[in-house]
């Protein structure tokens, strides 16, 4: 990661140069390329001047993240870690727990071999590509008293992105983030506990930042990235650090106030307000009409004039075909 690490500014550097930097040879140097390609990165040798990265990397730095969160917030922090590559940081992370790690501990990682999203599906984690973070909250309360989470955890996210200027950013139920009809961003919470005791919570959040043109056949649903949406660069660091801030806030208000303090945020980013869906659940599919959410985060759908009341679960939400 050294090698990365000198080439990341997208620099010409010499196969001699960077082995002396290193302290190995130009075969070394060469063999270690071609490990970072098998990553996703990419080289382009340059005659007379040497190899430079396709495109320049913005590496995550644990102290810029750290610096970035708000100084009130950072106590309710506990540690930061950030991983080159990993299986997954959310699984990681629920080891962790299991051995004992504290409330507050953030894992983050610039790859990921086999991410997960919801329903099992994969996502695709290209190296240094975007941002990868699981964070891990010990409530004392159990699972089933923790409704509606991840809409809070979503809103979360949603205030992190409107700091570094993405705009028009709203929310599908139950906590996909979409931009212009786009995916932006997903979140993942994993849960274990006793139903009369406390519980584990790990939230992962990924969100696409500079996604690499390759991810396209790779993704298998109309996705977007933070560069192609905002006027500006979007600095990994800054973004994290500021999403770190956002969570540990988030996670605090739900402990003592539950959901209540965000569903009228969450109902103002509801993309499909009013909207004729299809909610697909296990072996079978409810067409109705999106009429917001309740109190513990529940999908509310106007079946024929019946509204009816979904939870959070296996479940995905399709605008509907039109009626012709």
């Amino acid at each position: 990661m050294r090698l990365l690490q000198l080439m990341a500014a997208g620099a010409c550097h010499s196969g001699e140069t960077l082995g002396s930097q290193l302290g190995i040879s130009r075969s070394a140097i060469w063999k270690q390329l071609k490990a970072l390609e098998a990553l996703g990165l990419e080289f382009d040798a340059v005659p007379g001047k040497g190899y430079r990265l396709t495109q320049p990397i913005e590496l995550l730095d644990r102290a810029a993240i750290i610096a970035a969160i708000p100084a009130q917030l950072s106590t309710h922090l506990n540690a930061v870690e950030v991983h080159d590559e990993i299986d997954s940081t959310n699984s990681y992370l629920m080891q962790r727990a299991q051995n004992g790690a504290a409330s507050g501990t953030v894992c983050l990682a610039e790859y990921q071999r086999s991410g997960r999203g919801r329903r099992g599906r994969q996502w695709i984690s290209p190296f240094g590509s975007s941002i990868y973070l699981s964070l891990l909250w010990r409530f004392p309360v159990g699972p089933e008293q923790l409704g509606g989470l991840s809409l809070a955890a979503a809103v979360a996210v949603t205030r992190a992105l409107h700091d570094v200027g993405a705009r028009n950013i709203g929310l599908k139920w139950p906590n996909d983030v979409i931009c212009e009809q786009r995916k932006l961003a997903g979140i993942l919470l994993e849960l274990n506990g006793e139903a009369s005791g406390a519980s584990n919570v790990v939230i992962g959040i990924g969100i696409n930042v500079n996604m690499p043109p390759t991810a396209s056949g790779e993704i298998d649903q109309p996705w977007t990235d933070l560069t192609s949406i905002c006027s500006n660069p979007v600095s990994r660091n800054q973004l994290t650090g500021l999403l770190i801030g956002h969570l540990l806030e988030t996670l605090t208000t739900y402990q003592q106030q539950g959901l209540t303090p965000f569903i009228n945020a969450w109902c103002q980013a509801d993309i499909l307000a009013d909207q004729r869906v299809e909610l697909h659940m296990h072996d079978k599919t409810i067409t109705g009409t999106a009429r917001g959410i309740d109190n513990d985060g529940a999908l509310l759908l106007d079946c024929a004039g019946k509204l009816q009341r979904h939870q959070c679960g296996e479940v995905s939400l399709r605008r509907a075909t039109p009626i012709r």
